[in-house]
């Protein structure tokens, strides 16, 4: 059974122990708007040895707060610090102590913007980012930032709780942006993945935003928008681990 509990007095996050003792974690920040419906992905990095934690931003799912109030990474980080106390799942109200020594964050497309910002943290060692948006100027092709902030207000409703200030912010391109940050990040840090023919984020705004970074990239002919269930293939997942690892 996937675990639950509550961080930071707003955010709700599905977790697993790993499959063996370990104090490696890895936090998923995931693309939006999707499901969180991620138990294979959470037993896939659990079984590998890892404590793994799927948090809902605030202001989505089922977590308190106001969307895109604050840049994402923070709920990432407020993740992250918590895990510096014991915490208590709601299922069985076992208490959990984790004690990370290795701090990992995967973020895909929405989500892989916390990932590549929250690296600036010096407790988080490695990050991978799948179809990471690097650059909100750059226009999503399939989903333009117009179009997708109102499908959501129609399609999602009260899932996802924003004001369109707050979604602007974003098309504005000073908030929750790597691009902007460049200097501040460390290329050996941080692992991208992407598809060539991916029609929601721009291949080629990845391809220039890691030859100026310098950090690993890894493409793909075909595969359209990967999502984060995308690094528990074997072949990915183990050159992922080799990775973190180093």
């Amino acid at each position: 059974m996937i675990l639950r509990t509550r961080f930071a007095k707003d955010i709700i996050c599905e977790f697993l122990p790993p499959g063996r003792p370990s104090n490696k974690v890895i936090i998923f920040a995931m693309g939006m708007p999707s499901a969180p419906r991620m138990k294979e992905l959470l037993q896939f990095w659990a079984a590998q040895g890892y404590w793994v934690f799927l948090p809902r931003y605030r202001g989505s799912w089922e977590s308190g707060g106001r969307f895109l109030k604050d840049s994402p990474e923070k709920d990432i980080l407020d993740v992250l610090n918590a895990l510096s106390k014991p915490f208590k799942d709601f299922w069985y109200s076992k208490t959990f102590i984790v004690k990370p020594q290795r701090i990992y964050i995967f973020g895909s497309s929405f989500g892989g913007p916390a990932a590549i910002l929250a690296s600036r943290d010096a407790r988080v060692s490695k990050v991978v980012g799948i179809s990471p948006v690097v650059d909100w100027r750059v226009p999503l092709r399939a989903e333009p930032l117009g179009f997708l902030g109102l499908f959501i207000r129609l399609g999602f409703g009260l899932v996802y709780r924003f004001s369109m200030k707050d979604w602007n912010k974003l098309k504005a391109g000073k908030f929750y942006n790597p691009v902007n940050h460049l200097k501040e990040l460390d290329p050996k840090k941080i692992f991208l993945i992407h598809a060539k023919d991916d029609e929601s984020v721009s291949y080629k705004s990845v391809i220039a935003f890691s030859k100026k970074l310098g950090c690993k990239l890894k493409t793909y002919k075909r595969g359209g928008h990967l999502g984060i269930s995308f690094t528990t293939r074997p072949t990915l997942a183990r050159e992922i681990e080799r990775f973190l690892r180093n």
